[in-house]
């Protein structure tokens, strides 16, 4: 069996957490991982519904998740949560429950995550017309000690789909992804047959 391990995206709403970890996920099953992604919204709807977003809701959901990636790990699967988690103690506590986890810090300033901003919430909570709204109005502590630290200002999704599968390469969590080329046996056939034909 494989061995599982829970990769946790933690990082200001729109910085990137869902695209990268999609991306990286896809990578990870066309490597013959098993691959469950826990996606903070959708985990809000289905597993957290009713809950809301004082400090004690979000710690409630945010182990819920960690949980759940505790329980995939433990059998071998790939657990890839992104959540805002904006708090380091209760990402401390996933981390301890689950023992193999690599924190990922999707970084971005504020100021870009507003001109990214396509639904205008950050507008909103600047102006105080959205309560309790993490990097605004609610704290978000960023991790000191990250294993993987993504600046989507600077760098395409591209690379930091790359700077994630990289590090798990070199924790020895996935081996790099098999060259699509022949191999030496293909081409040797590939040979063989050209010279059956008399090309060769």
């Amino acid at each position: 069996m494989d061995k599982g391990f829970t990769l946790w995206f933690t990082g200001l709403s729109g910085a990137g957490k869902t695209t990268v970890s999609s991306r990286v996920a896809e990578e990870l099953k066309r490597r013959g991982h098993k691959v469950e992604v826990l996606d903070g919204d959708v985990i809000r709807t289905n597993l957290s519904k009713g809950l809301g977003f004082s400090k004690e809701d979000r710690d409630i959901n945010i182990r819920r998740i960690g949980f759940v990636c505790h329980l995939l790990t433990r059998n071998g699967i790939v657990a890839i949560a992104a959540a805002i988690s904006p708090y380091a103690e209760i990402r401390r506590e996933n981390r301890e429950l689950i023992g193999d986890f690599v924190e990922v810090f999707v970084s971005c300033p504020l100021e870009k995550l507003v001109e990214r901003d396509t639904k205008g919430l950050y507008k909103k909570a600047i102006a105080g017309e959205i309560d309790n709204f993490t990097g605004v109005s609610d704290p978000y502590e960023e991790p000191e000690n990250a294993e993987i630290i993504l600046e989507t200002e600077k760098e395409t999704v591209e690379e930091s789909v790359a700077k994630v599968l990289r590090e798990l390469e070199e924790r020895s969590y996935t081996k790099a992804a098999p060259d699509d080329g022949y191999s030496e046996e293909d081409e040797k056939k590939i040979q063989e047959r050209l010279e059956a034909l008399g090309y060769m």
